[in-house]
């Protein structure tokens, strides 16, 4: 089993960025992306949910982030479209498969892949 982000990378405020969420050696259900500045706890972001697609995002990047996951068959990758980025969205980005995705951010992680640092600076 491996969960695997990619797309992180070093942006200029307003600028975009689509990370990515990738599974392999199982079937991705509901997913939640997180992002942790060093010493504090990661913070929930947005998830989509496996059953019907439903998704949640925290009001803080509600219109800048958008959840979605692929069309193929496989579903099994989810991306994380970042929009407007601001200085203060820097941090490492972890995807993680969830138990529940209903609107509240208490996602329930316990699957994590390993990050993937963004960082908006001029």
């Amino acid at each position: 089993m491996d969960l695997m982000e990619s797309g992180g990378g070093l942006v200029q405020p307003g600028g975009s960025l689509t990370l990515s969420c990738a599974a392999s050696g199982f079937t991705l259900g509901s997913v939640g992306w997180f992002r942790q500045d060093p010493g504090k706890d990661p913070e929930a972001v947005t998830c989509i949910r496996g059953t019907d697609g439903h998704t949640y995002t925290v009001d803080s990047v509600k219109g800048r982030f958008t959840i979605s996951r692929d069309n193929a068959k496989s579903r099994n990758t989810v991306f994380l479209q970042l929009n407007s980025l601001k200085p203060e969205d820097t941090a490492r980005y972890y995807c993680a498969a969830i138990l529940r995705c209903d609107d509240g951010s208490d996602f329930h992680p316990h699957y994590w892949g390993r990050g993937t640092q963004v960082t908006v600076s001029s």
